[in-house]
């Protein structure tokens, strides 16, 4: 009877395969991790290729429909300065058609600009992309190392 190990029975996995040193085993880790990360990202640019085609789709269509809509107000401009121009002198007319439309304008600047003045800055974002160098380093914000 024997009483040492075989040194076989060490070296065999279940499946009968030889086993690996430590750097074989790590080599094989960075090598699916490496290819892991280059499959991700991949996927990533090819959803993001996918969804840039569907934006540019849709700021087409919207592009179009503010020249529509710049069209429509246009012609309905030129109608309002066609009736006054019936009850007063065709240029008076359309100074007061201008000056609607600057009224307009003026509206739309004061409003744009007060909601403009009310967004916040990204405070949070801003902290923590700061806190990143330091987080890649191994320190807390307390400076310490951590475990």
């Amino acid at each position: 009877m024997r009483t040492e190990p075989l040194r076989g029975d060490l070296s065999t996995g279940a499946a009968g395969s030889s086993q690996q040193s430590i750097g074989e085993l790590l080599g094989e880790i960075s090598t699916d991790l490496s290819t892991l990360m280059r499959q991700e990202l991949d996927l990533a640019k090819a959803e993001l290729r996918a969804e840039t085609a569907k934006a540019g789709k849709a700021a087409g269509m919207l592009a179009a429909a503010g020249l529509a809509v710049h069209l429509v107000l246009l012609f309905l401009s030129l109608a309002l300065w066609r009736l006054l121009s019936a009850a007063m002198d065709p240029g008076w007319a359309a100074v007061l058609v201008a000056v609607l439309w600057g009224v307009v304008g003026a509206v739309l600047f004061t409003v744009g600009r007060s909601r403009l003045r009310e967004l916040q800055p990204m405070t949070q974002t801003a902290e923590t992309v700061k806190q990143v160098p330091s987080a890649l380093r191994g320190h807390t914000d307390a400076g310490r190392n951590t475990p």
